[in-house]
């Protein structure tokens, strides 16, 4: 299962639906229809369409059409437009219909005004001077960026909520909920009209920004900052991550702009005119300097597009002075059910604009009469101070204050230094949630669905699990039943034990684990950054050369697989851990590892004596293990189990050494065995975006097949990312060799313009795997009898091989967003087609969210 999904549904959507259930809204008005010139009968782009009363409102597409939902009892509906005659209809409350309007031109507004033909002709970029200004705005957008000046430095300060919307009387009047109706008072209707919020998220910061351009360098000095806590259920630091994932910082002038884990393309990219239709549909004569109203849509409204207005002075800067925008309701966006960003500009001391209050709103829900989760990021700046340079070394100092120290500040310092005051629903959320979590009810609530979602049940100061590995069955084990836990940092902050025992009723035999760590920060051993020593024991079985990703190798899902599926290894390992991270992301990892290795099921150890094969009981090796990563800018989500990385445009390096040390404790083979693995997403805008994967590497020594690098293969019905889907347990491998991945995400580049795929909102996925190596002859069976024969079927033929001469691919295309989460994959095998046992084609599928 793809995970940004678990984990941090796991930690938003928790809360959401122990507070939401199902909940009905109350009535629900939706108006459609296509707004035109009544002389012309052309439709009108941009008109404006609001419920009376209400900030409730839209706007039509570049087609002319409009939908409009609202909760209220609002009758009247109002369409006005520059240069024509405001039109006011009736409608019918609590029903869903069409409403065409046609509006009259006003020759008197139309004499005060510059406005163009809004599209009552063929649109065209050629002699356009809306695209002509965007193409000043393209030409002068280095000169207007905050990155212009060789020193910046200003206060920042940022506010993220989180609120339930719309909540009926109803809904609060269910048992469920009754011991929470204190809760419920809370709820603001002020903030956004239409709407009924309840918070129940809320972080603040104070930051001091500073900045220098050459070299580049950054600084930022959190001096405050507060948030809800959850931490007794989910990972609070990772939740407030994920949101300013989501949420991302937003600079017009960039050429793509990241929300909601997508790339969406600026109104004013480099690319933008290709993009986009731009229309100039005002003049601000009264405004110093004089401001042109510049409205844009895209041209595929299907795409990551924006649409909205632009105000933009007509001085030699043709700066951004404002921005109103979101995003067309065809949107291949998921969740999402209304989008809206705002940010204002102030001129500084030398002329130029800067942005001083960003406003970003998003509503989420599955469909439009229900209710849903809605979100608001506010980040203004003030103080700015340009171009003062600052003392030599000020940049190499501590980049962020420790957390102790900006927080824990009085209610009255946050008064003092707010820029923006919180509504009274907002204030009360910290109180009211930290109240919520002290009710018994709530907390049994909680802990049932945290065994349901991450799979642990706390006891305090234990937690038992996880529970999708208590049943599942294999070849070898038949039915295997297991059940474990571990302790929490209420036992003890700096020491963590973990334990399982399991048992297989077809080999009759126990397996068990056990594990103590030891946390040198005095923080959990699941906080960043992480500095800790473990050691463990571990007597159990596995397949050589699966390896997975965010999932237990035992979990029940895995035990359904294709094809012969009996080559199995009893393992008995003792491994003493040490590793370190360090704030800039990089870490390093030195250990020890003892491994004795039998061989179960189908697999045999053999070696050939005197023309005839001698089975080999068991391996033991004894290795001093090395790694390095540096994962620049890297955010991630801290599950129960795992951290799940949060993609960025970084990419990440992970070096591995492995030395095997013969006659320590047994251990039987000298090798050394050097890895580098290199990841990068590249983001391609429209186009959506590429991960790749390349990794390599070589093992010196002569050393039997099972200490080979054992190429990670896929026998189960799940498409899993990091491993060969076609390619069968075993059957690969190598002392060197090198291999490359592309994964392709279109976002529904193709999909979105094929009508009937639209609406599905499906998405298109590809992907391309290559995988070349090869064995030198004193690690090869077919040259040197010392080593071990490579494996067999029942029928004696050979089933485990070398990659040489050819690499072996595989390649894939599927549709992701099937129903929202599904991904489904054709695979199909494009080398080594003649070995036994294999498979040509596949359909994988895997679980993903995404926005």
């Amino acid at each position: 299962m793809d995970i940004c999904v678990r984990a941090v549904v796991y930690g938003i959507w928790i809360v959401i639906g122990v507070l939401t259930g199902a909940w009905q809204a109350s009535a629900q008005t939706t108006v459609r229809g296509v707004v035109a010139d009544a002389d012309t009968k052309e439709p009108l782009p941009f008109v404006n369409i609001v419920f009376k009363g209400t900030t409730i409102g839209s706007t039509t597409d570049i087609n002319g059409r409009y939908t409009i939902t609202t909760h209220t009892t609002n009758e009247e509906l109002h369409f006005s437009f520059l240069g024509y005659k405001t039109v006011i209809r009736k409608v019918k409350v609590g029903e869903t219909q069409e409403m065409n309007v046609r509006l009259t031109s006003d020759a008197q507004v139309l004499q005060e005004v510059t406005v163009t033909t809004q599209g009552r002709e063929r649109y065209r970029n050629k002699n356009n001077p809306a695209v002509d200004l965007v193409r000043e705005m393209i030409e002068h957008k280095e000169q207007n960026r905050m990155t212009h000046y060789d020193y910046v430095e200003y206060e920042q300060y940022e506010k993220l909520q989180m609120s339930l919307s719309n909540l009926s009387d109803k809904f609060k009047e269910r048992k469920l909920f009754r011991k929470y109706k204190w809760m419920f008072e809370n709820v603001d209707t002020t903030t956004i009209k239409g709407k009924a919020l309840l918070p129940i998220y809320l972080q603040e910061n104070l930051t001091d920004k500073y900045y220098q351009r050459s070299p580049e360098q950054n600084k930022s000095v959190v001096k405050a900052h507060q948030k809800v806590s959850f931490d007794d259920y989910i990972d609070n630091q990772g939740v407030s991550t994920y949101l300013n994932y989501l949420y991302n910082d937003i600079d017009i002038y960039e050429n793509n702009i990241t929300l909601l884990t997508n790339q969406f393309l600026s109104p004013i990219a480099n690319s933008a005119p290709t993009f986009y239709k731009f229309y100039i549909t005002d003049t601000l004569k009264d405004q110093t300097p004089k401001l042109v109203e510049l409205s844009f849509a895209p041209r595929d409204a299907g795409g990551f597009l924006f649409q909205g207005r632009l105000y933009v002075t007509l001085d030699s800067n043709y700066a951004v002075q404002r921005v109103d925008m979101t995003v067309n309701k065809n949107i291949n966006l998921n969740w999402v059910r209304e989008l809206f960003i705002n940010q204002e500009f102030e001129q500084m001391e030398d002329g130029k604009f800067q942005v001083v209050k960003s406003r970003m709103r998003a509503d989420f829900g599955i469909t439009q009469g229900r209710g849903g989760l809605y979100g608001e990021r506010v980040v203004s700046y003030k103080n700015f101070v340009i171009n003062q340079p600052r003392p030599e070394g000020f940049f190499d100092g501590e980049k962020k204050q420790q957390e102790k120290e900006a927080e824990g500040h009085t209610e009255e310092y946050w008064l003092a230094n707010r820029h923006d005051s919180l509504s009274h629903a907002e204030s009360k959320v910290y109180q009211n949630i930290d109240s919520l979590q002290k009710v018994p009810s709530f907390r049994r609530t909680m802990d049932i669905a945290t065994l349901l979602l991450a799979g642990y049940k706390s006891f305090g100061w234990w937690e038992l699990g996880p529970v999708n590995t208590f049943y599942s069955f294999n070849p070898v084990e038949g039915f295997r039943l297991r059940v474990g836990g571990r302790t929490t940092p209420k036992f003890n902050e700096r020491l963590y034990f973990e334990t399982y025992g399991a048992y297989g009723f077809k080999d009759e035999k126990w397996k068990y684990f056990l594990s103590a760590t030891y946390s040198f920060t005095g923080k959990s051993i699941w906080q960043f950054p992480v500095r800790t020593l473990r050691v463990s024991y571990q007597h159990d079985m596995k397949i050589p050369g699966q390896e997975l990703q965010f999932i237990q190798e035992d979990n029940f899902l895995l035990s359904f697989k294709r094809g012969v599926n009996d080559k199995w290894l009893y393992n008995d390992i003792w491994v003493v851990d040490y590793l370190h991270e360090f704030d800039n992301h990089i870490s390093y990892r030195v250990g020890f590892k003892n491994w004795k290795q039998m061989p179960a099921g189908g697999l045999r150890y053999e070696r050939e004596s005197e023309d005839l094969l001698q089975p080999v009981p068991n391996v033991v090796t004894s290795e001093i293990n090395l790694e390095f990563r540096w994962a620049p800018g890297e955010q991630f989500y801290q599950g129960k189990l795992y951290r799940i990385p949060i993609p960025n445009r970084y990419p990440i390096f992970t070096a591995r050494f492995v030395g095997g040390i013969k006659n320590l404790f047994n251990s039987q083979y000298n090798y050394q065995n050097v890895a580098l693995n290199i990841y990068k997403r590249v983001y391609l805008s429209q186009f959506g975006y590429t991960d790749v994967v390349l990794e390599g590497g070589y093992i010196f020594g002569t050393v039997p097949f099972p200490l080979l690098a054992i190429h990670r293969a896929n026998q189960t019905y799940s498409y899993q990312l990091q491993s060969y889907n076609l390619m069968n347990f075993l059957e690969f491998v190598s002392d060197k060799y090198v291999s490359l991945s592309f994964d392709h995400y279109f976002n529904g580049f193709i999909f979105n313009k094929i009508p009937l795929l639209k609406k599905l909102k499906w998405r298109e996925v590809a992907t391309f795997k290559l995988l070349y190596g090869s064995i030198r002859q004193e690690n090869d069976p077919r040259y040197n009898s010392a080593v071990f024969a490579f494996p067999t079927n029942d029928q004696g033929v050979e089933t485990t091989y070398s990659l040489r001469p050819e690499p072996y691919m595989e390649a894939s295309a599927g549709i992701a967003n099937i129903f929202k989460l599904i991904r489904v994959d054709v695979v199909k095998r494009l080398s080594y087609l003649d070995h036994p046992e294999v498979s040509q084609w596949g359909i994988r599928a895997r679980f993903k969210f995404d926005f």
